[in-house]
C-alpha cells in the first residue's frame, strides 16, 4: 500500500483510531473495573498485604508498583526511540508494546493475592505496554498532521478513545451486574480484562495497516545506536536552552501533568475507600457509573477545550483548566457521599480530556522545525513519566504514613498551583 500524504483525512483518522483501540485499557484496567476488583480481593477489615518484605496498605502497594512501572518506561523510552530513529521502524515498536499490553490485560484473568508476584507482573505488562506504545504513537502527530490540524486531530483521538472505551465498559458493566453472587461478579470482572486485551490488539490493526513505517537509515543496531536515544535526549535538553518558550512550557507541563496523571490513576481507589457507600452492590455500580460520567463528559471537555484554545490561545486555556483542577483537589478532601462523588466526577471529566489533548498538541505546536520528532516526543514522554513516578510515590507515601488518601489528594493542590504559576511565565511567541 502506498503511503498517504501528510494531512490526508484517511491518515489522520487512522492515527486517531489507535485511541479507540488502547483507551479501553485506561478505562477498564486503570480507572474502573480493575481497581474495584483489586479492592474486592481484600476483606473490608483487612486492607494490608505482605509483599517484597514489607507490609503495605493495599492502595499504597498498587500505587508503588504503578510508580515503578513508569520509572521503567521512562528509562526504556529513550533506548527504544533511539533504535527506532536509526532503523526507521517505530511502528514495529508501537506494535510490540501494544501486544505486550494486550497480553498483560488477558493475564489479569488469573490475578490473585495467593500469586501476588505473577499477578503484579501481568499488571506491569499492561501498564508498560500502554505507555510504551504512546511514545511512538504521540511522535507520529507532527509527522502526519500540519500545525493547524494538530489541536483538532489530537482532540479527535481522545474523543474516539472515550467513545470506544465507554462502549466496552457498558458491555462489561452489564456482564458484572447480571450476576447475583459476589463470586460470579468477580468472574465477570476477570473476563472483562480478557476482553480489553482482545479489543486493544484487534482494533489496533487498522492503525498499524495505514500508518507509515518510517524511513530506514540502513544502520545496524549497535551499542551506539542503542545509546543514541539518551544522546538525543541530551541534545534536546541542550536545544531547550535556546528555546525559552518550549523550555518553560515543558517545566509547567512536568508539574501539572504529575498531578493530573496521579489523580486519574488513583481516583477509583479513592472512591472505593473514602466514600460512604450503602453496600457492595451500590459501590460497584456507583464507581462504574462515576467513571462513565467522566468519560462521557470528557468528550465534550476535549472539544470545548480545543475550541477555547483556538479563541483564547493554548496557554491561557491551560491556565484556566489548571485552576479548575486545583479547586477539585481542595473540594475532594471534603467529598464523602456518593452524590458528592458523582458531581466531582462530572467536573473531573470536563477538564480531564481537555488538558490531555491540549497539553499534547501545545507541545507539538511549540516544537522547532525538525524532522526528529521522535526525540522531542521521547523527551516529552520521559518528562511525563518521571513526573508520574514522583507524584505516585508522594501520594503512596502520604497514604501509607497517614492512612488516608484524602490527605494525599489535598497535597496535589500544590502541584497545580505551581503549574499555573509556571504557565504564566511561558512567552506567547518563540524567544531565542
Amino acid at each position: 500500500m502506498a503511503e498517504l500524504q501528510k494531512g490526508s483525512k484517511k491518515l489522520l483518522n487512522a492515527w486517531a483510531f489507535y485511541d479507540w483501540a488502547n483507551s479501553v485499557y485506561t478505562l477498564t484496567i486503570a480507572s474502573s473495573i480493575f481497581p474495584i476488583f483489586y479492592s474486592a480481593l481484600f476483606l473490608s477489615e483487612i486492607k494490608h498485604i505482605n509483599a517484597f518484605g514489607f507490609e503495605f496498605k493495599s492502595t499504597a502497594l498498587i500505587t508503588f508498583v504503578t510508580a515503578f512501572t513508569f520509572l521503567v518506561v521512562s528509562f526504556m523510552s529513550p533506548l527504544l526511540s533511539g533504535i527506532a530513529d536509526y532503523v526507521g521502524n517505530k511502528k514495529s515498536f508501537m506494535k510490540f508494546f501494544c501486544y505486550v499490553g494486550g497480553l498483560g490485560c488477558i493475564g489479569l484473568y488469573w490475578f490473585s493475592l495467593e500469586h501476588i508476584y505473577m499477578s503484579l507482573l501481568f499488571y506491569f505488562m499492561g501498564l508498560i505496554g500502554y505507555w510504551g506504545s504512546l511514545v511512538f504513537y504521540n511522535s507520529y502527530l507532527p509527522d502526519i498532521a500540519f500545525p493547524e490540524q494538530q489541536d483538532r486531530i489530537s482532540a479527535r483521538g481522545f474523543s474516539l478513545g472515550y467513545i470506544g472505551s465507554v462502549i466496552l465498559l457498558l458491555i462489561n458493566l452489564a456482564m458484572v451486574m447480571s450476576q447475583e453472587t459476589g463470586e460470579a461478579k468477580m468472574e465477570m470482572m476477570r473476563w472483562s480484562f480478557v476482553m480489553v486485551g482482545v479489543w486493544w490488539i484487534l482494533f489496533a490493526q487498522y492503525t498499524f495497516y495505514i500508518l507509515p513505517k518510517g524511513v530506514s537509515n540502513g544502520e545496524k543496531v549497535t551499542r551506539n545506536v542503542v545509546l543514541n536515544g539518551f544522546k538525543e535526549l541530551r541534545q534536546v535538553w541542550n536545544q531547550l536552552k535556546e528555546d525559552l518558550r518550549l523550555k518553560r512550557y515543558l517545566g509547567a507541563f512536568f508539574v501539572f501533568s504529575m498531578a493530573v496523571q496521579t489523580i486519574m490513576l488513583v481516583a477509583v481507589y479513592f472512591g472505593e475507600e473514602e466514600i460512604a457507600w450503602a453496600d457492595a452492590d451500590e459501590k460497584t455500580m456507583g464507581l462504574i457509573v462515576s467513571i462513565l460520567v467522566i468519560q462521557i463528559v470528557a468528550i465534550l471537555g476535549a472539544i470545548l477545550t480545543s475550541r477555547a484554545s483556538e479563541r483564547f490561545g493554548n496557554i491561557r486555556t491551560l491556565i484556566s483548566v489548571n485552576i479548575i483542577w486545583m479547586t477539585l483537589c481542595f473540594a475532594a478532601y471534603f467529598v464523602e457521599t456518593p452524590f458528592q462523588f458523582y458531581i466531582t466526577a462530572g467536573v473531573v471529566g470536563l477538564v480531564m480530556g481537555g488538558i490531555q489533548a491540549l497539553a499534547r498538541s501545545t507541545y507539538s505546536k511549540f516544537l522547532p522545525d525538525t524532522k526528529d520528532t521522535t526525540s522531542y516526543f521521547s523527551f516529552y514522554d520521559v518528562a511525563e513519566k518521571i513526573g508520574i513516578v514522583i507524584g505516585m510515590i508522594i501520594f503512596a507515601t502520604i497514604d501509607q504514613v497517614t492512612g488516608s488518601m484524602r490527605n494525599a489528594i489535598l497535597f496535589l493542590f500544590v502541584f497545580f498551583l505551581v503549574g499555573i504559576i509556571l504557565l504564566f511565565r511561558v512567552p506567547e511567541k518563540r524567544q531565542n
